[in-house]
């Protein structure tokens, strides 16, 4: 970075990520807590209002990615501000519409607040991808031969957005009043604007080597064209009403243009990230996602703000993310992401046995997973664009994105179906009587799933009952995520394997791009 137009464009694109982890941080504690309670949600209904920011946000990756040499990287990024004001303005409506009102009109109020807050996550999160698919190709482009370090340093935004919203909502427990920690998003999101608006964007990486459109297509190919447009429709199904059966055949319809236009599988290297990116993905933000209400009880035990545990893995994250570069050369970027996948393995055990621990403890495990967790996201895009330079911001960022609609589709949900599960499985061995009292069906994805009635578990009055109930819930609560510990096992085990592939090879070295046409 050594003049002054690099530096504006990494320090805007930096400022873009903190708003996409400020927006992204602030719904989802809010719809741990106060949207729930507002709203009357179950913990599927919020993980399902958390996964529409999430996949959207990884639809807008890959469907940008496509394109987004041809629009330009200073368009998609006008479209990002715009998104973030829209958001606002949505979410500002959907409080209005349960402010001062009660009864019937409350219950009318709560669904159609439910429903902007609903798209106004989606919006955002088109937004939100937007800033991924227009900053990760600058990055690499502009620091090409040390794309990992860079693109640790780019992504420490993320975790700075995440402290910053950490401390907001922390700062704000007492106020009702969302709309203003919501509101506060604006401020990274204009100073990034006009950081940028006025600077000339690079061509990619892919251009500057006359790496043809074609040859970028064919490095996707079939399999990573199946995965991402696969998760696309099959959340663009759930969204609009349509059948699984309709998904598979828009899935396959792309699939058989992939064919017919590239000829191509993919790279093999790339398939294999694909495959471990869903499960990697879903550790770091499915389960970072659902910490603070997870650990809400014992921190509020010990008479302070769960948000401190995401605040302080946050800023573990923030600051070894800068040290990302001579870690990566020591350990080469698969054998730091084995060294992660182990580690956030081992925290998420650890934080599953803390629901009766004391302070000392749930940091000492959120350190660990904190630890874990910090490498994963930019080393994993370091990596694809490392060994798959000829993809360009098409294999970058759909990696982002298959990542991004694996949580939203799969991860959140499923870790408040696991919740709800666990909690009713508890519940019932308990009280039979009390579960059979507060207990309803309800659908999602995967199937059918028993949860408790948010509205019915407030009637309950009993003593005994209540203390049931709420045994039953923290029991459920830190079960569920002690199961999650299975997806960093898979991940270390693949990257342990491709650790031991390049070492058959000679060791770890990125893939140049030739300067000169296909």
């Amino acid at each position: 970075m050594n003049n002054r137009h690099d530096k504006i464009l990494f320090w805007g694109c930096f400022i873009a990520l903190i708003t996409t982890s400020y927006a992204f941080i602030s719904r989802m504690i809010l719809c741990g807590g106060q949207f729930k309670a507002d709203f009357g949600l179950d913990n599927v209904v919020a993980g399902e209002l958390q996964g529409a920011g999430i996949w959207s946000f990884g639809v807008s990756i890959i469907i940008f990615s496509l394109f987004i040499d041809r629009i330009g990287y200073k368009v998609a990024m006008i479209y990002s501000f715009v998104s973030y004001l829209a958001y606002t303005g949505m979410a500002i409506a959907a409080y209005s519409c349960i402010h001062g009102v009660t009864g019937d009109a409350l219950v009318a109020g709560q669904k159609h607040g439910y429903q902007l807050l609903y798209w106004g996550s989606i919006i955002l999160g088109l937004g939100n991808g937007t800033v991924e698919a227009y900053a990760n190709p600058i990055v690499s482009t502009m620091f090409n031969t040390d794309k990992v370090k860079w693109l640790n340093r780019l992504h420490a935004g993320w975790p700075a957005g995440l402290v910053m919203g950490g401390l907001c909502t922390i700062a704000l427990a007492n106020n009702a009043d969302w709309r203003i920690n919501l509101g506060l998003i604006l401020i990274p999101a204009v100073t990034f604007f006009l950081l940028l608006i006025g600077q000339q964007f690079p061509k990619s990486e892919r251009e500057q080597a006359g790496v043809s459109y074609l040859a970028m297509l064919k490095e996707l190919g079939v399999f990573g064209a199946f995965v991402g447009f696969g998760l696309v429709f099959a959340q663009l199904g759930q969204v609009f009403g349509w059948s699984q059966t309709v998904s598979w055949i828009l899935t396959g319809l792309v699939v058989l243009a992939f064919t017919a236009i590239t000829k191509s599988f993919g790279r093999l290297l790339l398939a294999f990230l694909i495959i471990i990116m869903m499960p990697q993905a879903t550790t770091e933000l499915g389960t970072n996602g659902w910490i603070t209400a997870l650990m809400e009880d014992p921190m509020k035990a010990a008479g302070y703000n769960s948000a401190w545990v995401l605040v302080y893995t946050s800023a573990i994250m923030l600051v070894l993310r800068f040290c990302a570069g001579p870690l990566a050369h020591k350990f080469s970027p698969v054998g730091l992401l084995a060294t992660c996948s182990a580690l956030a393995g081992l925290g998420i055990l650890a934080l599953s046995h803390t629901a009766h621990a004391g302070t000392g403890t749930i940091f000492a495990a959120a350190t660990l997973f904190g630890i874990g967790i910090t490498f994963f996201w930019p080393t994993i895009l370091g990596l694809t664009s490392e060994q798959c330079p000829r993809g360009g911001a098409l294999t970058l960022n759909a990696m982002g994105g298959i990542g991004m609609l694996a949580v939203g589709i799969l991860g959140a949900p499923f870790l408040g179906y696991m919740q709800e599960t666990s909690t009713t499985q508890q519940l019932q061995a308990a009280n039979p009587a009390l579960y059979q009292q507060v207990t309803m069906k309800q659908n999602y994805l995967l199937g059918a799933y028993q949860a408790v009635d948010p509205a019915k578990s407030a009637a309950v009055t009993d003593a005994k009952s209540q203390a049931d109930l709420q045994a039953a819930t923290t029991a459920g609560k830190f079960s569920a995520l002690g199961k999650m510990a299975m997806f960093p096992a898979f991940t270390f085990a693949c990257y342990l394997a491709l650790f031991l592939y390049f070492k058959s090879k000679g060791g770890y070295r990125p893939v140049q791009l030739a300067a000169k046409n296909e």
